[in-house]
């Protein structure tokens, strides 16, 4: 099991939560911590996850309201578990800086209500990734108050573009599909009149040779 399936399997699980992403970071420039929570120095691995909340069924709607997050998720030198740190509700974030729109970049900044960080993912890709999930769980589950995306590049805010694009040219296939089936039927509704009136005037042809 690699490292974020564990976290999700052992962080949000056992809370009803359902990770959605994550990518392992360090920070740009180091924070400077005497002693950590376990009362000793120490090196750690840094993820920082999206995850979202189900809550029970609610009796006007009967639908799951559900709650996003971002928590910082460490784990400590020697350790195979995760410890669950800071978390902010997704309606905290107020900025995401992607660094440079020009390239592939691990640097990015998440900038909260009372909290900045200033991070590199593990790799350019990892970053993307999470980007990509995190632009759409913006949309997808805040009303009013989405954060800025600043900084990124069109692919990681592409996404649902993409999709809408997949689908409006299944949409424009089916639709000409459609169109030369119609066609289709009313060239042969045709040449079925066509027949039906030669068959018609080869019968007249015939009761009239047969008087004859």
């Amino acid at each position: 099991m690699n490292a974020k399936s564990a976290i999700s399997k052992e962080i949000f699980a056992p809370h009803d939560e359902r990770m959605l992403g994550a990518v392992q970071v360090k920070r740009r420039t180091k924070k400077k911590i005497p002693f950590l929570a376990t009362g000793g120095q120490g090196e750690y691995l840094t993820y920082i996850c999206l995850s979202v909340t189900c809550f029970s069924v609610c009796s006007v709607t009967n639908k799951k309201p559900a709650q996003a997050s971002i928590t910082k998720v460490k784990q400590f030198e020697g350790s195979t578990s995760f410890v669950r740190r800071t978390q902010w509700m997704l309606e905290q974030l107020r900025q995401v800086n992607g660094i440079d729109p020009n390239r592939d970049s691990p640097e990015f900044d998440l900038l909260f209500e009372n909290a900045f960080d200033q991070w590199v993912a593990n790799t350019a890709s990892e970053k993307c990734t999470f980007f990509q999930v995190l632009h759409h769980t913006c949309q997808r589950y805040l009303t009013d108050k989405k954060p800025e995306f600043i900084n990124c590049q069109s692919k990681i805010m592409g996404g649902n573009s993409i999709l809408h694009s997949a689908a409006d040219s299944v949409t424009s296939a089916v639709q000409k599909a459609s169109q030369a089936l119609n066609e289709r039927g009313e060239r042969l509704g045709r040449a079925e009149e066509k027949t039906e009136e030669l068959k018609n005037s080869a019968q007249q042809f015939a009761e009239t040779a047969h008087k004859v």
